[in-house]
Protein backbone atom coordinates (compact mmCIF):
# COMPACT_ATOMS: atom_id res chain seq x y z
CA UNK A 1 0.00 0.00 0.00
CA UNK A 2 1.27 3.72 -0.87
CA UNK A 3 -0.54 7.00 -0.36
CA UNK A 4 0.27 10.24 -2.18
CA UNK A 5 -0.68 13.57 -1.63
CA UNK A 6 0.33 16.98 -4.03
CA UNK A 7 0.43 20.16 -2.41
CA UNK A 8 1.69 23.34 -4.32
CA UNK A 9 3.24 21.46 -6.85
CA UNK A 10 5.37 18.99 -4.55
CA UNK A 11 4.49 15.86 -3.96
CA UNK A 12 3.99 13.97 -0.48
CA UNK A 13 4.31 9.89 -0.35
CA UNK A 14 3.54 7.30 2.02
CA UNK A 15 5.23 4.09 1.41
CA UNK A 16 5.97 0.97 3.00
CA UNK A 17 9.67 -0.44 2.98
CA UNK A 18 12.91 0.10 3.30
CA UNK A 19 14.65 3.77 3.94
CA UNK A 20 18.60 2.25 3.12
CA UNK A 21 17.37 1.01 -0.84
CA UNK A 22 15.86 4.80 -1.43
CA UNK A 23 17.23 6.63 -4.81
CA UNK A 24 16.22 10.12 -3.86
CA UNK A 25 18.26 12.90 -3.27
CA UNK A 26 18.92 12.88 -0.02
CA UNK A 27 17.67 10.34 2.64
CA UNK A 28 17.08 11.06 6.85
CA UNK A 29 18.24 9.37 9.37
CA UNK A 30 16.54 9.09 13.07
CA UNK A 31 19.69 9.08 14.45
CA UNK A 32 20.92 10.05 18.22
CA UNK A 33 22.29 13.12 19.35
CA UNK A 34 25.64 11.64 19.14
CA UNK A 35 25.81 10.56 15.96
CA UNK A 36 27.31 7.49 16.77
CA UNK A 37 24.82 4.99 15.11
CA UNK A 38 22.41 3.03 17.02
CA UNK A 39 20.03 0.99 16.78
CA UNK A 40 16.85 0.52 13.98
CA UNK A 41 16.65 3.04 11.48
CA UNK A 42 19.98 4.48 12.49
CA UNK A 43 21.39 1.30 12.51
CA UNK A 44 20.24 0.10 9.13
CA UNK A 45 21.63 3.08 7.85
CA UNK A 46 24.61 3.02 8.80
CA UNK A 47 24.88 -0.69 7.88
CA UNK A 48 24.08 0.16 4.65
CA UNK A 49 26.35 3.54 3.95
CA UNK A 50 29.30 1.75 5.69
CA UNK A 51 31.82 3.31 7.97
CA UNK A 52 32.97 6.72 6.01
CA UNK A 53 29.20 8.33 7.35
CA UNK A 54 30.59 7.21 10.68
CA UNK A 55 33.88 8.62 10.30
CA UNK A 56 32.72 11.82 8.59
CA UNK A 57 29.88 12.14 11.61
CA UNK A 58 33.19 12.06 14.19
CA UNK A 59 35.43 14.48 11.98
CA UNK A 60 32.73 17.34 11.39
CA UNK A 61 30.60 16.74 14.72
CA UNK A 62 32.80 15.45 17.52
CA UNK A 63 30.18 16.54 20.03
CA UNK A 64 27.19 15.47 18.27
CA UNK A 65 23.88 17.26 17.79
CA UNK A 66 21.28 18.51 20.10
CA UNK A 67 17.60 17.08 20.10
CA UNK A 68 15.29 18.60 17.62
CA UNK A 69 18.42 19.31 15.44
CA UNK A 70 19.91 17.93 12.11
CA UNK A 71 22.96 17.57 10.42
CA UNK A 72 23.69 16.69 7.02
CA UNK A 73 26.81 13.95 5.40
CA UNK A 74 27.78 12.18 1.85
CA UNK A 75 25.17 9.32 2.30
CA UNK A 76 28.47 6.19 1.66
CA UNK A 77 27.09 3.29 -0.10
CA UNK A 78 23.54 4.43 -0.53
CA UNK A 79 21.66 5.61 -3.82
CA UNK A 80 21.37 8.87 -2.31
CA UNK A 81 23.79 11.85 -2.40
CA UNK A 82 23.15 12.90 1.37
CA UNK A 83 22.28 11.74 4.30
CA UNK A 84 20.27 14.07 6.92
CA UNK A 85 20.97 12.39 10.72
CA UNK A 86 17.88 14.15 12.58
CA UNK A 87 17.25 13.54 16.17
CA UNK A 88 13.75 13.50 17.51
CA UNK A 89 13.06 12.97 21.36
CA UNK A 90 13.06 9.99 23.74
CA UNK A 91 9.50 9.92 24.63
CA UNK A 92 9.17 10.38 28.89
CA UNK A 93 5.55 11.06 29.37
CA UNK A 94 4.59 14.03 26.73
CA UNK A 95 5.34 16.76 30.29
CA UNK A 96 9.50 17.56 28.66
CA UNK A 97 8.71 19.33 25.45
CA UNK A 98 8.69 16.12 23.05
CA UNK A 99 6.05 17.22 20.90
CA UNK A 100 7.76 19.96 20.06
CA UNK A 101 11.43 18.69 19.57
CA UNK A 102 9.91 16.13 17.03
CA UNK A 103 8.50 18.88 14.74
CA UNK A 104 11.97 20.73 15.25
CA UNK A 105 13.76 17.09 14.06
CA UNK A 106 11.70 17.34 10.75
CA UNK A 107 12.21 21.18 10.46
CA UNK A 108 15.64 20.57 10.57
CA UNK A 109 15.43 17.55 8.37
CA UNK A 110 13.58 19.67 5.78
CA UNK A 111 16.11 23.26 6.16
CA UNK A 112 18.80 21.12 5.69
CA UNK A 113 17.55 19.35 2.39
CA UNK A 114 16.94 22.94 1.14
CA UNK A 115 20.39 24.03 1.79
CA UNK A 116 21.81 21.12 0.03
CA UNK A 117 19.62 21.73 -2.92
CA UNK A 118 18.24 18.21 -2.40
CA UNK A 119 14.80 18.27 -4.89
CA UNK A 120 13.61 14.94 -3.22
CA UNK A 121 14.50 13.58 0.44
CA UNK A 122 13.10 10.17 1.93
CA UNK A 123 11.98 10.48 5.56
CA UNK A 124 11.67 7.92 8.66
CA UNK A 125 9.03 7.77 11.30
CA UNK A 126 11.70 9.33 13.82
CA UNK A 127 10.87 9.04 17.70
CA UNK A 128 8.04 6.77 16.68
CA UNK A 129 10.07 3.01 17.24
CA UNK A 130 12.92 2.70 20.02
CA UNK A 131 11.99 6.28 20.92
CA UNK A 132 8.56 5.35 22.17
CA UNK A 133 6.89 8.55 20.74
CA UNK A 134 3.33 7.64 20.16
CA UNK A 135 2.44 6.60 16.72
CA UNK A 136 -0.23 8.34 15.67
CA UNK A 137 0.76 12.01 17.45
CA UNK A 138 4.22 11.75 15.58
CA UNK A 139 2.90 10.67 12.49
CA UNK A 140 0.68 13.94 12.31
CA UNK A 141 3.93 16.32 13.87
CA UNK A 142 5.54 14.85 10.55
CA UNK A 143 3.19 15.28 8.10
CA UNK A 144 2.22 18.55 9.11
CA UNK A 145 5.46 19.63 9.49
CA UNK A 146 6.30 18.54 5.95
CA UNK A 147 2.83 20.29 4.74
CA UNK A 148 4.04 23.16 6.46
CA UNK A 149 7.48 23.24 4.49
CA UNK A 150 5.37 22.47 1.20
CA UNK A 151 3.87 26.34 1.75
CA UNK A 152 6.86 27.92 1.68
CA UNK A 153 10.27 28.44 -0.58
CA UNK A 154 11.67 24.86 -0.72
CA UNK A 155 13.76 23.14 -3.08
CA UNK A 156 12.10 20.44 -2.29
CA UNK A 157 9.45 18.36 -5.53
CA UNK A 158 9.47 15.25 -3.52
CA UNK A 159 9.19 13.99 0.24
CA UNK A 160 8.41 9.79 0.77
CA UNK A 161 8.11 9.04 3.66
CA UNK A 162 9.22 5.24 3.96
CA UNK A 163 8.21 3.27 6.88
CA UNK A 164 8.72 0.40 7.64
CA UNK A 165 5.40 -1.78 9.43
CA UNK A 166 2.02 -1.79 8.19
CA UNK A 167 0.95 -0.41 11.69
CA UNK A 168 3.31 3.16 11.00
CA UNK A 169 1.98 3.29 7.18
CA UNK A 170 -1.49 3.24 9.04
CA UNK A 171 -0.86 5.73 11.26
CA UNK A 172 0.48 8.12 8.65
CA UNK A 173 -2.39 7.43 6.33
CA UNK A 174 -4.71 8.43 9.15
CA UNK A 175 -2.77 11.39 9.95
CA UNK A 176 -2.98 12.32 5.98
CA UNK A 177 -6.53 12.09 5.75
CA UNK A 178 -6.91 14.28 8.51
CA UNK A 179 -4.43 16.61 7.65
CA UNK A 180 -4.84 16.62 3.45
CA UNK A 181 -6.29 20.43 2.25
CA UNK A 182 -9.25 19.92 0.64
CA UNK A 183 -9.06 18.70 -3.14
Amino acid sequence: MSRGLTVAGRRLELVRGDITTQALDAIANAANAALRGGGGVDGAIHTAAGPGVLDELRSRYPSGTPTGTAVATAAGRLKARWLIHAVGPVWTGGTHGEEALLAAAYRSSLAAADRLGARSLALPAISLGIYRFPLRAGARIALDAVLHHFGGETSLELVRFVLYSDETLSAFSVALDELAPPA
